[in-house]
């Protein structure tokens, strides 16, 4: 059986004649490095945060406007979309703060050596989700009691 990174790729030289080059890697045969991904997911984080932050920003407009609006905000908030937001911001705030402190580490010369780099890109995944699950078991015992 022959690798898929073989498959040829008929082209032109800038001669003109044909030469026979192999396929660039794809889906199938890449896998993304977790620090790449927990790159992407800091940029995707900074946008939900300022999403959540514009949700902070209407919740005060609304207990500044009276009760009528404040309720309004309210009975978004506990809505099952609502709680689904407002975990997504948790896990978001949680997130990039954990990944700022890695860059910040980075940048003052720690952790940067190839075996660390998955390791604590790891313990950012994992900080993320004991954070976010303590904030809300917290909260939830707290409305319980």
């Amino acid at each position: 059986m022959t690798d898929i990174r073989d498959a040829p790729h008929v082209a032109k030289a800038t001669d003109g004649r044909l030469i026979r080059r192999p396929l660039s890697p794809h889906i199938g045969v890449y896998r993304w490095p977790v620090t790449m991904l927990s790159s992407i997911l800091n940029r995707a984080t900074g946008i939900a945060l300022t999403a959540g932050t514009l949700l902070l920003v209407w919740w005060l407009v609304a207990a500044a406007a009276g009760p009528t609006a404040f309720a309004g905000v309210q009975a978004f908030l506990i809505s099952p979309i609502g709680l689904l937001v407002l975990f997504g911001w948790t896990a978001s705030l949680f997130f990039h703060f954990l990944s700022g402190l890695r860059h910040l580490a980075w940048d003052l010369g720690y952790g940067f050596a190839k075996p660390s780099l998955n390791p604590v890109t790891w313990a950012v995944f994992g900080g993320t989700a004991l954070g976010t699950a303590a904030v809300w078991i917290t909260a939830y015992s707290k409305l319980g009691g």
